[in-house]
């Protein structure tokens, strides 16, 4: 729905479809997977209570709660619209400003940053995620069932950004986990990470250096011949 740091945006055309009609998302985000395919019965958690309630909100919202909210432009602070409830200001401070970990109150002088366009892209997208089960806390939460896991947690090098960051991961832990699913699990990291036997998919490009996005899954997928000219 929003510009969030660490999207899988320009990624999530790259991982396998789901083999089960349940998705479970553990480390939410802005869930670019789950939204993908939105039509299956989707979980998403995350144990940052602003993106939770951001969710909620557009949950339950209605397009024209969505469309009358202001479309703010460069130089415009979002404090001066008093009126806006806490949960709306957070929306639209994660639209003011593009990939970051947090709501903004200033609009950003990045050209891309548009919030006339995506209140009326979003509008018509709230019908995706009525059905969803929407859950503040965290992957030791979720019940082993059945499923697609889409496992996208901050990584081990670089998710120290995140409000909930990976500072606080155990990732002995979290690879057991991982290895426990029932169904299909997909777990992303990048290439330096060495908590599971990651495999190399595609060279990112960031504002200061490269990074190689990585794969590890349960089942078999398109990576398993390490491309070794990624690194």
């Amino acid at each position: 729905m929003w510009s969030y740091y660490g999207s899988k945006s320009k990624m999530v055309d790259c991982y396998p479809p789901p083999k089960f009609d349940k998705i479970i998302e553990p480390f939410a985000g802005c869930a670019k997977y789950s939204l993908k395919y939105f039509d299956k019965q989707v979980t998403i958690v995350d144990k940052y209570k602003v993106l939770i309630d951001t969710w909620l909100y557009l949950q339950q919202a209605s397009e024209n709660d969505i469309l009358k909210l202001p479309k703010l432009k460069r130089g415009d602070s979002i404090k001066d619209h008093k009126y806006l409830s806490e949960v709306e200001q957070n929306f639209l401070g994660f639209l003011v400003c593009n990939g970051l970990e947090s709501p903004r109150m200033n609009v950003s002088s990045f050209e891309g940053v548009n919030v006339e366009r995506d209140l009326k892209r979003i509008a018509k997208s709230l019908f995706k995620i009525r059905h969803w089960n929407i859950i503040l806390g965290t992957y030791e939460d979720i019940d082993n069932v059945e499923a697609t896991y889409f496992i996208d947690p901050p990584y081990m090098f670089g998710g120290e950004h995140y409000k909930e960051s990976s500072k606080n991961i155990d990732f002995e832990k979290l690879a057991e986990w991982c290895k426990s699913r029932n169904g299909q699990t997909i777990v992303c990291e990048n290439t330096k990470a060495t908590w599971l036997p990651f495999l190399p998919i595609k060279t990112m490009s960031g504002s200061k250096h490269k990074t190689v996005e990585a794969i590890w899954s349960n089942y078999k997928t398109n990576y398993d011949s390490v491309q070794q000219s990624l690194f």
